[in-house]
């Protein structure tokens, strides 16, 4: 799965409600007592999808063999019809938090459990979306993590593999798609194939009037499918998108000599995704905000390649060999990371997919790493799933990519790449754990290694290193409480007078030599290891002067990283790094992603101003002046333009840029840009509801709707403020992408005043979510409505109430911590420094 800032798909509260009715999470000690007790399973589940828009039918058989115990089958249905094991009909009253108990003698079974189970809205099971272009109904599955038992009856655990026989009733005007191909035996029903074995996470349909196309490659099927509005978008990206695909196969062929094996290939590109994409076995489903319906960034292309080859590689590692559990998901997703990386860098047209990802997802590990949450990459615990839900996050992939980077280069492919494929052939269609892989690498050639697993593996935290001029040492501070030793081999970029000087530096000890004088240095500019590397003061005055000449665009991104690192640990002091956004704006990253370097500049470096708006003013000059140096339809002016927007208060410039005429040469007014100019006039007071509710009437699509919601939302009323009020408590039903636009645009630094009562009422609220939604949207939502222009002492110390309340919910209590934790590493930043002005506490 790669994952993004996770849109899904929120229903009515009431529905929400009765999604989130408590079901007991499975607990790692349970699954292994299942797992001792179970074998030789195999499933055949029969949906019925063409009844009402609420419900849908699931009948379950599921043949295995056991030995004597008692256990239990996961499912969580709205009705429960009957359960029959070997011929014998099961109390159904026995069923408690989504799970049927079972008395099990020594031989084979059969069990058969008949349901009524209901379409979801979050993103998650069996869910259901209405495409608002022209009404048209689509479904598709996802079972990751612990939402396969809301689809059909199943032992729910990733190391109880077994095929799966899919039979799927639906309308006929439909088409479906699954793991395994399948055809339409009569008019509406759907046979597919019997699987390859499959973890239940993995499985997946995808039923709807989807628009398709067919391809094939080195002798596999590949498709592609999206919604009938998307259809020319699709067929205008196909291109690309096979030939990513045929790319990442050859690669990962060549790599690890290991045939893909899950017979077809389809790509479906689907509404209201809650994460980038899903690896499901032979049927990938993928945000289909990845079909770009406006003109896309160099970024966004980048990291929709990087998605499909990280999916790809899933088909080996997880699919084809999956973690036994939880604690294990680095086999997964830090894997896939750093191969969908590695193949996207050497075997496509994206090969500058380092720097985009030093950009895109460093930080984000980075600060996962060093907040209250982080835990180590490999081991984390995961005493149930439903904690390990959290754990999909910066450092299972960013940090997990980052140090398998290291191994790889340290042992070379011929080891590193040995042990993978020892362990993928030993473990083909089965589960693994960190010690299988550790062993296949030792059997490839690798040694002692002991160190590298506890150092790296097992330790949470980054180490820092810094530059210390009066002692001319470069220190490392290990994580608070834990010197794991780390050896760490890198560059120091050293300024000359004619340009910079790469010096090969192994930090192995607390303290080793290192003469700088007076120049500016940059730590790590090739991004070699794992550590936090802020530059010192001197250096970052000199890059003020510096850091616009520098021509090697990986130095450019690691130096912003440094930069990023010393704000957020207060090394740096705002005005400074004020300075050195305006002298060296990151153009190759000035996208506005929650991650990328615009989205910090406007949420850390601005905000820590003395006169925030005098500084937004500053930097929007200096995006104009890029604006009109840039060479026309040039990926610089494309992004310029963009942060121009976000940063502008002249509203007769806006409404230049939003009739068209004013545009720059080679710019064209297209659906993003045009709610990205009416998002910026709501929050300037400059536009109405009206005006917003007729520019998504006149082209109301799903992408209109989220412009919609956040413009909405923007506007500096009452009215407004409310109504994204409503949304986070669930008064208001949104699609989540839409709910996220509705959270982000609540919050205006500039509306200060008028958005002050929300802060308590976050912290009064914000426990109460778990009623009305629940998975991945409950934590999401959690940071979305979060009162991020807020860091003040009074609302701090509200937040820490929050936290310190009993029965707060898992999710909720991790999102706010994390989010806690940078309100506090903001007000350390400003330091002695004027800011915004604190709220009075109640």
């Amino acid at each position: 799965m790669n994952l993004l800032a996770g849109p899904v798909r929120a229903a009515s509260r009431a529905y929400s409600a009765s999604m989130s009715s408590p079901h007991a999470p499975l607990q790692h000690s349970e699954a292994l007592a299942r797992r001792a007790l179970l074998r030789d399973l195999e499933y055949d589940v029969a949906l019925d999808l063409a009844g009402d828009e609420r419900t849908f039918g699931s009948r379950t058989t599921i043949r295995f063999a056991s030995g004597v115990g008692r256990t239990f089958v996961d499912v969580r249905p709205a009705e429960l019809r009957s359960a029959v094991l070997d011929g014998r009909s099961l109390d159904l009253d026995a069923w408690e938090r989504g799970r049927l108990p079972l008395d099990l003698q020594l031989g084979e079974h059969e069990l058969v459990v008949d349901a009524v189970m209901a379409f979801r809205f979050d993103g998650e099971g069996l869910h259901r979306s209405v495409d608002p272009a022209d009404g048209r109904h689509y479904v598709y599955g996802m079972s990751f993590l612990d939402a396969a038992p809301t689809v059909f009856a199943c032992f729910d655990q990733p190391d109880l593999k077994a095929p799966y026989t899919l039979h799927v009733r639906a309308p006929e005007s439909w088409t479906v798609v699954g793991n395994a191909p399948g055809e339409q035996v009569e008019p509406g029903v759907w046979e597919l194939e019997r699987s390859r074995p499959l973890a239940t996470y993995g499985v997946t349909v995808v039923a709807g009037p989807y628009h398709q196309l067919h391809h094939e490659h080195d002798g596999i099927p590949l498709g592609l499918s999206a919604r009938a509005s998307l259809a020319a978008d699709l067929e205008k990206d196909a291109d690309e998108l096979f030939t990513l695909t045929a790319q990442g196969l050859d690669e990962l062929h060549r790599l690890f000599g290991i045939r893909y094996a899950f017979g077809h290939y389809h790509q479906a590109f689907v509404p209201d995704f809650n994460a980038g994409a899903m690896e499901n076995p032979g049927c990938v489903t993928v945000r289909d905000t990845m079909l770009f319906t406006s003109r896309a960034s160099r970024s966004q292309r980048v990291q929709r390649a990087t998605t499909l080859e990280h999916e790809l590689a899933h088909q080996w590692f997880g699919n084809l060999v999956t973690p036994a559990w939880w604690d294990d998901l680095w086999l997964n997703e830090s894997f896939a990371e750093y191969l969908g990386n590695r193949v996207t860098a050497a075997a496509t047209a994206y090969d500058d997919v380092l720097v985009d990802d030093a950009y895109a997802r460093r930080q984000w590990g980075l600060i996962g790493d060093q907040g209250p949450s982080t835990h180590p990459i490999a081991g984390n615990g995961a005493a149930d799933a439903a904690a390990a839900l959290q754990d999909f996050d910066g450092i299972s992939y960013a940090k997990g990519c980052a140090v398998l980077r290291q191994l790889s280069t340290s042992l070379g492919d011929e080891v590193f790449l040995g042990g993978v494929v020892d362990l993928l052939e030993r473990h083909r269609f089965g589960n693994a754990a960190l010690a299988d892989l550790v062993a296949c690498w030792e059997r490839a050639g690798a040694t002692d290694l002991g160190a590298f697993t506890t150092g790296w593996l097992r330790s949470a935290g980054p180490d820092r290193i810094e530059l210390d001029r009066t002692a001319g040492v470069l220190r490392r501070t290990p994580p608070p409480g834990a010197d794991t030793g780390r050896s760490h081999r890198l560059h120091a970029a050293v300024a000359t007078a004619t340009g910079w000087e790469l010096r090969p530096v192994v930090v192995d000890r607390p303290e080793v030599p290192f003469e700088a004088d007076a120049r500016a240095v940059v730590l790590d500019p090739h991004l070699e290891t794992w550590a936090v590397t802020p530059p010192d003061i001197t250096s970052a005055r000199e890059l003020v002067d510096l850091l616009p000449t520098v021509e090697d665009p990986l130095q450019r991104a690691a130096t912003w990283s440094g930069i990023r690192s010393a704000l957020h640990n207060a090394v740096l002091p705002p005005d400074l790094v004020l300075e050195l956004v305006l002298a060296a704006p990151p153009v190759e990253d000035l996208d506005d992603a929650e991650h990328r370097t615009m989205g910090w500049v406007r949420e850390w470096v601005l905000p820590l101003q003395p006169d925030p708006e005098r500084a937004t003013a500053r930097l929007h000059a200096v995006l104009l002046t890029r604006l009109d140096s840039a060479p026309p339809a040039s990926e610089e002016q494309f992004a310029a333009l963009r942060a121009a927007v976000a940063t502008s208060s002249d509203p007769s410039l806006l409404r230049s840029w939003l009739s068209g005429a004013a545009l720059p040469d080679g710019v064209q007014l297209d659906l993003d840009l045009r709610w990205r100019l009416l998002g910026r006039l709501a929050a300037l007071g400059e536009t109405d509801l009206t005006e917003l509710d007729r520019a998504r009437d006149h082209e109301p699509t799903a992408a209109a709707g989220v412009g919609h919601a956040h413009a909405r939302a923007s506007l500096p009323t009452p009215e407004a403020k409310a109504w994204a009020w409503s949304c986070f408590t669930g008064t208001t039903a949104l699609p989540t992408l839409e709910l996220e636009a509705a959270g982000r645009g609540l919050w205006q630094h500039a509306q200060r005043d008028l958005t002050a009562p929300y802060v308590d009422r976050y912290l009064a609220d914000v426990a109460g979510t778990a009623q009305v939604r629940s998975g991945w949207t409950l934590g999401l939502a959690a940071g979305w409505f979060f009162p991020r222009p807020w860091f003040d002492e009074p609302t701090v110390e509200g937040l820490r109430h929050v936290l310190s309340a009993p029965g707060l919910d898992g999710s909720l209590r991790r999102t706010i911590a994390d989010l806690l934790d940078l309100q506090e590493r903001k007000l350390a930043a400003r330091g002695g420094s004027s800011g915004p002005a604190p709220r009075t506490a109640p």
